[in-house]
């Protein structure tokens, strides 16, 4: 695996919000749903999904970090927010440090190196599956 230099977007520590369209946008999907097709996307890419974020309160909500401009111009199933970009409209995506204190934000799956991210159709394509 890569060390947190390579990886410029990650923050040294704690927790940071990214601004979606410029290194990644974001799928979130809230509780155990998104935890379950985390967990498949891992075993379809034999253990590398790309980066997963998950969130251990509230809503309990996974953020999926997929390519840029992936997002907006698919069916996406009901439940499931997008975090994108564009005109007259911003979002920001919660990113966790790698090491050290980051609750209550954690990596379900770390980022691997800075070109890999979850691929965009199989995301979609598992949350159909699972309507």
């Amino acid at each position: 695996m890569n060390t947190q230099s390579d990886l410029t977007w990650l923050p040294a520590t704690g927790v940071q919000l990214r601004k979606a369209g410029v290194q990644f946008d974001a799928i979130r999907v809230d509780g155990e749903k998104g935890r379950d097709v985390a967990d498949w996307l891992a075993r379809m890419t034999g253990g590398d999904p790309g980066p997963i974020v998950e969130t251990a309160t509230g809503r309990r909500g996974v953020y999926f970090l997929v390519p840029v401009g992936s997002v907006s111009h698919r069916a996406w199933p009901d439940g499931v927010t997008r975090f994108t970009a564009s005109a007259g409209h911003v979002s920001y995506i919660p990113v966790p440090a790698l090491n050290g204190p980051t609750w209550p934000l954690s990596w379900r799956y770390r980022p691997t190196t800075p070109d890999r991210l979850v691929h965009t159709r199989l995301l979609c394509t598992a949350l159909h599956s699972q309507e």
